[in-house]
C-alpha cells in the first residue's frame, strides 16, 4: 500500500494531473531496446490486469488527482488483445478518471488495422505515437523492426484517417540510413508531430553485444539534418528531440519537461509524486515484484536537486524555463543560488538569460549534460 501524503507546500499544485501507464510486453526484443519489456506468457497478462486495477485504485487512494493527460506506452501497448486494452483503459478510467486534454496510445504499425484504430478511439485514445522508425526497409531491418516501410506507411493513413492526432517516432544516425526520404515520407504521410531520437548504443542491449557504435559525426549529422528539414516543412522544433506543427505538440511529455508531478502505474514506470516535503520520485519494480505488490524504489527530492532536474528538463524546451516560477515552486532563489553557472555558461554561448527566462542555445542543446553538470558541482 502506498503511504497517505500531507498537504504539499503551498507553492506547488497539490493535484496530480498527468498520468503513465506502461505496458510491457512486446512480440519481440528490438535490439537497442533497454526499457522493461518482456515477451507474453500464458496468464501473464491477466495478472497484469489484475495487478493494474490494484495499484491503480492505491494511486486515487493516496494522491489528489484530476488529470489533464493519460499516456499509455511500453513495451508495446497496442501488442494487447482488443479485451485486454478495453480492461487496461477502464480499470483506468475507473479509479483516476481520463485525460481531459490528451490521451495517448503507443503504437506498434504491425498491430494496426481499421477496425482497431476505430476500437481504440471508441476507449478514449485520441493521440497515437506510432513507432515508425524509419521508411526504409533496410533499415527496419538492421534495427530488428518486425514491421516493413509498406506496413508503417499503410498504419500511419489508417490512424490519420481514424481521427488520431498521430505523431512518428523515427531513430537518426542508422548506417546507411536515407534520412532525407524517411522524413519527407513522415511528412508526405500527414503526421503532426514527430518525435526524432539518436540511435543510442545501451548496455546489455544486443547492440551493445555486437559492438554496434554510433560516431559523434553522424549524431550531429543527423541532429542537424533533422532540424533543418523539418522546420523546411513548417514543423516546430519545441523540444530538443521533438517537432511539431502548430497546437500539435505533445501535452504529456511537455508537463515532463515542465516538471510536473505525474503518476507512474505499471511495471517499471516512473512516478513524479507530490510530498509534504517537495516531491518524492518513485520507479515501480520489473514485473514479477511488482506482481506482489512491492513498493518500487522511492527518492525524496530536495529543493536543490528539484531546481536541477527541472532545468535538465526545461531546457530541453525551445522556450526555456522561467526562473522566477522556478523559484517560486523550489522556494530557492535560483538566480541567485546559480549565479556563477548561471553566468559562465551565458559566456560560452551555450545559456541565454533575458529577464527570467533561461534558454540553452542550439549549441546548448548539443551539450546540455555539460550544462546541468556545471549547475550540479555549483
Amino acid at each position: 500500500m502506498l503511504p497517505v501524503v500531507s498537504p504539499l507546500p503551498p507553492q506547488l499544485d497539490p493535484v496530480v494531473r498527468h498520468l503513465y501507464v506502461h505496458v510491457p510486453f512486446c512480440p519481440t526484443i528490438c535490439p537497442y531496446c533497454d526499457f522493461h519489456v518482456l515477451t507474453r506468457r500464458a496468464g501473464l497478462v491477466e495478472r497484469y490486469l489484475a495487478r493494474l486495477d490494484e495499484e491503480a485504485r492505491e494511486l486515487a487512494a493516496t494522491f489528489r488527482v484530476d488529470l489533464d493527460t493519460v499516456y499509455v506506452g511500453g513495451g508495446t501497448p497496442s501488442f494487447l488483445r482488443d479485451e485486454e486494452l478495453r480492461a487496461l483503459a477502464h480499470s483506468v478510467q475507473r479509479h483516476l478518471g481520463w485525460g481531459r486534454l490528451e490521451n495517448t496510445l503507443e503504437i506498434n504499425p504491425g498491430t494496426v488495422s481499421a477496425a482497431r484504430a476505430a476500437h481504440w478511439r471508441a476507449l478514449g485514445f485520441d493521440r497515437a505515437s506510432v513507432g515508425v522508425q524509419s521508411l526504409d526497409d533496410a533499415t527496419l531491418r538492421f534495427l530488428g523492426r518486425q514491421h516493413d516501410a509498406a506496413q508503417a506507411a499503410a498504419a500511419v493513413q489508417t490512424l490519420v484517417a481514424g481521427g488520431f492526432r498521430v505523431s512518428g517516432d523515427l531513430i537518426t544516425a542508422v548506417p546507411g540510413q536515407p534520412l532525407d526520404t524517411d522524413i519527407q515520407g513522415l511528412v508526405d504521410l500527414g503526421v503532426g508531430h514527430v518525435s526524432a531520437y539518436t540511435l543510442t548504443i545501451e548496455p546489455g542491449t544486443e547492440f551493445a553485444r555486437r559492438g554496434v557504435n554510433v560516431s559523434e559525426d553522424d549524431e550531429r549529422a543527423g541532429f542537424e539534418r533533422t532540424e533543418a528539414l523539418l522546420t523546411a516543412q513548417g514543423f516546430t522544433r519545441y523540444e530538443v528531440s521533438n517537432y511539431a506543427r502548430p497546437g500539435q505538440e505533445s501535452r504529456h511529455n511537455t508537463a515532463y519537461w515542465l516538471g510536473r508531478t505525474y503518476l507512474g502505474l505499471g511495471p517499471g514506470a516512473a512516478g513524479h509524486y507530490p510530498s509534504p516535503v517537495l516531491t518524492v520520485r518513485r520507479t515501480n519494480p520489473h514485473l514479477h515484484e511488482w506482481l506482489t505488490g512491492a513498493v518500487g524504489e522511492t527518492l525524496p527530492i530536495d529543493a536543490e536537486e528539484y531546481v536541477t532536474d527541472a532545468l535538465f528538463m526545461g531546457l530541453r524546451l525551445q522556450h526555456g524555463i522561467d526562473l522566477a516560477d522556478l523559484s517560486r515552486r523550489s522556494g530557492l532563489n535560483v538566480p541567485q543560488r546559480y549565479a556563477a553557472p548561471l553566468r559562465r555558461n551565458v559566456e560560452r554561448g551555450l545559456l541565454t538569460l533575458e529577464g527570467d527566462r533561461l534558454r540553452a542555445t542550439p549549441q546548448g542543446w548539443w551539450v546540455l549534460n555539460r550544462v546541468v553538470t556545471d549547475f550540479l558541482e555549483a
